[in-house]
């Protein structure tokens, strides 16, 4: 991992810059205490980090969990209750990764995974423009259509419009035009791109202009609000850990709420697993059931000091591949940075601007939902175009996990048709001569199941009496009983309506008989 520390540093910087506001807004979205978020946000890169399979992957608390937390938190007696539910959650999570289930991700469509890249994408992007321009009424990190402060992603940013912030335009636009110009061609020959990464100049830019307009309209609230050891707040180190209430351990509520948060967190580590892996331009695979394992250490650790449910998250993840990282040492050391700095020099943090890192996501939703993408989708067919949009405007309109599933039904439904439509590998008719009837040929694919038996009865259907059927089941290997009573009931038909039969059986028995005996009783 040491050796790609040319690319992995600038990486790490750009991610702690990213994580940091989200840390600290899914906390107060989540109505946990901000440093909760930052504990989370700091174990996901020390302590998940290492143990996961990813070479791109970040972890930290996820806004896909904010609702969970949210309720958890208000309906439990108290958040040390709520800490024991995190730490059941995480070990639930040891167990799925021990038992092998992390194979789930794999089966969800690529198109799914592609339209929540999209999504997420343009979610980002959206959210950020009221950031961006200095209105920060709704929460870093909130990925909901509607939003906490009574808006929902789009009216927001015509409330946005009448509440713009100068000195935040200025460094928003300033920094949108560094992290273009380091993408430009000439730019990246310089070895100054190498070491010194456009975020970074985004923010160190923002932070500038900030102490030079101090004074001037430029509020605490549109700045990164970190908390600071020794104040009234945190007065000792020790202040900061909360611990949980074990003696709750016997309430229903709580294991509820556990298995719910293992079960959700999972579930979006996996999506975004998939994700990442198709964002990595190296085309590693991560070890899904080790990622569990990984997940359910962290989320343990982080429910037994005070921290947040913990998901590898794709905001992060993304931003980490699009500056070029190489190993899992970028998301260590993002980890690193949130704890040193937040220890040693909070005041320092507390001086940037969030529209200086409304910028650096500007870019990053951006690259996550390039229009050339959804051309790229749309020229595979309407097969691959139709689930990937509904998954992109169900992220867009409702939540992500809510889009994903959205999309899932509609590519569960577009297989169905396509298996009502087609449910054999050949399917033809030969005209017969004159007034004779035709020969329809039908060429039975290797596993026949349910989602086959509209069709073949349909097709059987059009066989006209005195008519010809050529039955190919010599390729088929698995047959369902519900094909077979199809076959059963055309039986009796051709019987009764003079239709020929050429039946050419398998060798498997399973499927042999029914068409054996359908010859003999057609003989």
């Amino acid at each position: 991992m040491f050796k790609h520390l040319k690319k992995d540093l600038p990486a790490s910087i750009v991610v702690f810059l990213v994580a940091l506001p989200l840390c600290l807004g899914i906390a107060l979205a989540s109505g946990a205490p901000p440093l909760a978020g930052l504990i989370a946000g700091i174990l996901g890169g020390l302590v998940v980090a290492p143990i996961s399979g990813s070479a791109v992957g970040v972890s930290g608390p996820a806004a896909g969990l904010a609702v969970i937390v949210l309720n958890g938190i208000n309906t439990l007696p108290s958040y040390e209750v709520f800490l024991l539910a995190v730490v059941i959650g995480g070990l639930v999570q040891l167990v799925l990764g021990a038992l092998k289930a992390g194979i789930i991700g794999l089966y969800f469509p690529s198109s799914v995974i592609q339209g929540m890249l999209s999504g997420i994408g343009i979610i980002i992007f959206l959210k950020q423009i009221p950031h961006a321009l200095g209105y920060d009424a709704d929460t870093e990190g909130d990925m909901s259509f509607q939003q906490a402060d009574g808006q929902n992603t789009f009216s927001e940013l015509a409330v946005m419009l009448g509440n713009i912030t100068p000195e935040a335009l200025l460094i928003s636009v300033l920094g949108l035009a560094a992290l273009i110009l380091w993408e430009r061609p000439f730019m990246k020959k310089l070895t100054l791109t190498t070491i010194l990464p456009g975020s970074l100049v985004a923010v160190l830019l923002g932070v500038g202009i900030h102490l030079a307009t101090l004074g001037s309209g430029l509020t605490l609230d549109q700045l990164v609000q970190l908390p600071v050891i020794g104040g009234s707040e945190y007065p000792t180190f020790n202040s900061i850990f909360r611990f949980p209430d074990f003696s709750a351990i016997g309430s229903s509520a709580v294991w509820t709420l556990g298995i719910t948060i293992a079960i959700v967190a999972s579930l979006e580590t996996l999506l975004c697993v998939e994700a990442t892996d198709k964002l990595d331009p190296h085309k590693r695979v991560t070890p899904t059931n080790r990622e569990l394992i990984a997940q359910g250490v962290g989320n343990t650790l982080s429910g037994l000091i005070g921290g947040l449910p913990i998901t590898q998250v794709i905001v992060r993840s993304s931003a980490n591949i699009q500056t070029g990282n190489e190993t899992k040492m970028s998301a260590i050391l993002h980890g690193l940075w949130l704890a040193v700095l937040f220890l040693l020099v909070p005041e320092v943090l507390n001086l940037v601007p969030l529209s200086s890192l409304a910028a650096v996501l500007l870019v990053v939703g951006y690259k996550l939902a390039k229009p050339a993408t959804f051309m790229q989708i749309y020229k595979r067919g309407g097969r691959q175009f139709v689930p990937f949009v509904v998954t992109v405007l169900g992220i867009v309109f409702t939540d992500l996990l809510t889009g994903i599933g959205i999309g899932l039904v509609v590519s569960v439904v577009s297989i169905l048709l396509d298996h009502y439509q087609r449910p054999f590998v050949g399917f033809r008719y030969e005209k017969g001569e004159g007034d004779k009837p035709g020969t329809w040929h039908l060429e039975l694919s290797e596993d026949v199941t349910f989602l086959h038996k509209a069709g073949l009865r349909q097709a059987l259907s059009r066989v006209k009496p005195g008519g010809h059927v050529v039955l190919d089941a010599s390729r088929t290997l698995r047959m369902d009983v519900d094909v077979r009573d199809v076959i059963e009931d055309f039986k009796s038909r051709a019987v009764e309506d003079d239709i020929s039969l050429e039946i050419k059986s398998p060798d498997d028995a399973e499927v042999t008989w029914i068409l054996s005996d359908f010859n003999k009783q057609v003989a």
